[in-house]
């Protein structure tokens, strides 16, 4: 375990997104948020190059290893361990997450360019629960066929169902879930 260090204010959204718009530190914090404990920096090393070639662990060349640990080593890290996003002990080769470590992901969600405007549906949803009201309030032939409950029933259900399937994308979006980052799930405009 590394040293506690005190608790400090945390960085503005300017400065979390500047130290972590470099694709190497994002997919650091993955290798973290999956295993929530201290890891050598060799580990993480074979990870990233693995992630950033897109091959396979054992694949990694000891060329695209050397290259991800000394850049993460030299630069990376330490910029990180600055900010206190996480806790670099360069000299056993050691990081682990810290409190803050937690508080970037928000920062990290993913979007996509093929990203589904959950927004816009919901806004869809309430405009034509909005119409069905009305026409069934009205009076209106041929809704006035099926019973009101019947018609409440399918409203809160459809969003129920509509708000059910959000979250479920939604956690397949956050940062440690599942083998890979999410941007190399789902593709990267990086």
């Amino acid at each position: 375990m590394l040293p506690d260090r005190p608790q400090t204010e945390f960085l503005s959204k300017g400065e979390v997104f500047e130290v972590l718009r470099n694709q190497r530190r994002r997919y650091v914090l993955q290798y973290l948020k999956q295993d929530d404990r201290p890891v050598e920096l060799g580990d993480l090393a074979q990870q990233v190059a693995a992630w950033e070639y897109e091959t396979t662990l054992e694949d990694v060349t000891p060329e695209q290893r050397k290259r991800v640990y000394t850049t993460l080593q030299q630069t990376h890290l330490p910029k990180m361990d600055e900010a206190e996003i996480l806790s670099f002990d360069s000299d056993a080769g050691v990081i682990e997450s810290t409190d803050q470590t937690g508080n970037v992901s928000v920062y990290l969600e993913i979007v996509p360019g093929h990203e589904f405007a959950w927004r816009e549906l919901y806004l869809s949803l309430g405009a034509v629960s909005c119409a069905l009201v009305a026409v069934i309030w009205g009076n209106v032939y041929p809704f006035t066929t099926i019973p009101t409950i019947a018609w409440t029933a399918l409203i809160a259900v459809t969003f129920t169902v509509t708000a059910g399937a959000h979250i479920y994308h939604e956690r397949n979006m956050r940062l440690g879930y599942g083998s890979k980052p999410p941007e190399l799930a789902y593709g990267s405009d990086d």
